[in-house]
């Protein structure tokens, strides 16, 4: 196990998490169908110069499974409040994937409770985004399959392609497929991507609506290359069309540079946390012609 673990009660659910270290506060957020076990290598490391706190989203890991809309405005609204619960009050923020997405939420809808932002290989940048995903949104059949994959499908796939998802270690497997097991996980997982995917990819970006934030908080991303769930390119607009946002790339990576190069993550993200010189993001209005582009890519 990785930190002291704990659980709070928030929003009518509770919420499990862990920390470890000691400074100012980091909450690491992990993706969709995930659980704060993803940051498992990185953590450690974190924890040296910070105070990190990693909680397991409403709906995945330990936490609990309400019958709740799983919006991202309802999960970064439980999160906010998760924070205040605990006693912190304002944090670094970093999101990985879905987290990610909620963690760009949060700035929209949370802004005072972030300092600085990391968004690792995030959703919510752009519409592209796996087949899978996608059809997991198909009306009537994607809700039908949703437990066959998540109890049968996707731990086969775990296993027999470990590497695609940061050299998953076979305990977690099975930690993963306990969690599909406790009731109410196939409605948090559908209804968490019914809330940002349909069979067009991802409907709801927060990239749309970034420039309405007059006050952003430092941020920065890092993205594997090979990433083949959320394409990289989504971090490159991102980059190209605003000022002050940063993109680390990891080469020969996938979708968890947090897992497959944990060293090399935890100093980049660090150096990014303490960089005096940061200034705040400005992000320009994604330019009509990028957006029909991205529509058409998927």
């Amino acid at each position: 196990m990785i930190g002291q673990g704990h659980k709070t009660a928030v929003c009518g659910t509770t919420i499990a998490w862990r920390e470890m270290g000691k400074g100012r506060p980091l909450v690491l957020l992990h993706g969709l169908y995930d659980s704060h076990r993803t940051w498992r290598r990185a953590a450690p490391l974190l924890a040296r110069r910070y105070h990190v706190f990693m909680p397991d989203l409403a709906g995945f890991g330990w936490s609990g499974r309400p019958d709740a809309p799983y919006t991202l405005t309802w999960h970064a609204q439980v999160i906010a409040d998760w924070m205040g619960a605990i006693g912190v009050e304002k944090a670094h923020l970093c999101g990985h994937s879905f987290g990610g997405g909620i963690a760009q939420w949060m700035v929209l809808e949370q802004r005072r409770r972030i300092d600085r932002l990391a968004l690792v290989c995030p959703g919510g940048l752009g519409r592209g985004v796996t087949a899978g995903m996608r059809f997991a949104t198909f009306p009537f059949f994607g809700p039908l399959i949703t437990p066959l994959v998540l109890r049968h499908i996707m731990p086969a796939v775990l296993r027999r392609y470990s590497d695609a998802f940061g050299h998953i270690e076979p305990d977690e497997i099975e930690r993963f497929v306990a969690w599909t097991r406790i009731p109410g996980s196939e409605r948090a997982f559908q209804r968490s991507v019914e809330g940002v995917i349909n069979l067009l990819g991802q409907h709801v970006q927060t990239i749309h609506r970034a420039s309405e934030v007059t006050d952003m908080p430092p941020v920065a991303m890092f993205w594997g290359t090979q990433d083949p769930i959320v394409p990289t390119r989504h971090g490159r607009n991102a980059a190209k069309y605003s000022d002050g946002i940063t993109l680390t790339l990891y080469d020969e990576c996938g979708h968890f540079p947090h897992l497959d190069f944990p060293d090399r993550f935890a100093a980049d993200l660090v150096e990014f946390l303490r960089d005096p010189a940061r200034r705040p993001a400005r992000v320009r209005p994604v330019p009509l012609v990028l957006r029909l582009l991205d529509q058409f890519r998927g």
